[in-house]
């Protein structure tokens, strides 16, 4: 059983940055970040394939968040820049078995990190 601890999580301004971390206990072939805002599904916006470090990005993301990692530490990161109000959400690491499949889809993964809040205020 993997497992996921995050951090880095909290408030900023619109335009401000943020990064958060995701430590795992063990190698999985691939890391993503998801979000859940209130009402609305959960969603994948960025991921990486730990083996060869090709990332995805959602396409309300590209240009301003970055999904890096440590094979070290088995660490994920995803900083975040620029940030909108829209991007405010809970933040969940995820981390999959297999590197194949739709890289956003939700299951895909097969570990859960308990979830980070980000909040952006205008």
């Amino acid at each position: 059983q993997v497992q996921l601890v995050e951090s880095g999580g909290g408030s900023v301004q619109a335009g401000g940055s943020l990064r958060l971390s995701c430590a795992a206990s063990e190698y999985t072939y691939r890391m993503a970040w998801f979000r859940q805002a209130p009402g609305q599904e959960r969603e994948g916006v960025a991921a990486i394939y730990t083996l060869g470090r090709s990332t995805r990005y959602a396409d309300t993301v590209k240009g301003r968040f970055t999904i890096s990692q440590d094979n070290v530490k088995n660490t994920v990161y995803l900083q975040m820049s620029a940030l909108k109000p829209e991007d405010t959400a809970m933040y969940y690491c995820a981390a999959g078995r297999l590197s194949g499949g739709i890289w956003s889809a939700v299951y895909e993964y097969n570990y859960w990190g308990q979830g980070t809040q980000v909040t952006v205020s205008s």
